[in-house]
């Protein structure tokens, strides 16, 4: 099984090929991908690189971590593991929690409400 590592701090430039070739010099990689912004597309600058030998990752992390690109100081170390169950998905929560929404406009009679209304 290939180990995971996160590296932080790249340089927005940074593309996941150049992310690879980086990490190739080491040893064998199995993937490499910048993260980036859903909308913009811009890298996040960070990301995540697999290494197909636990010793070439560990190695990775010695020689690469703490090194500068482009001006900037890059961070490389063990990638924590997902926590179970976790999905993938940053959109809009769907669970509000329900409740009575008068209580989120700073009463629960009709008198004492924050709306103008008076309605809530």
């Amino acid at each position: 099984m290939a180990k995971r590592l996160f590296v932080g701090g790249l340089p927005y430039s940074v593309n996941d090929s150049q992310l690879k070739d980086m990490f190739s010099a080491i040893g064998a990689v199995a993937s490499a991908t910048v993260i980036t912004d859903r909308m913009t597309g811009q890298s996040k600058g960070f990301g995540f690189v697999e290494m197909e030998k636990d010793e070439d990752a560990d190695t990775a992390i010695q020689k690469l971590n703490g090194t500068e690109i482009d001006g900037r100081k890059i961070a490389v170390n063990e990638a924590r593991p997902r926590p179970e169950g976790s999905d993938r998905s940053f959109g809009p929560r769907r669970d509000f929690g329900g409740g009575d929404r008068r209580k989120s406009y700073g009463g629960s009679d009709r008198r004492g409400g924050g709306h103008r209304s008076g309605r809530y």
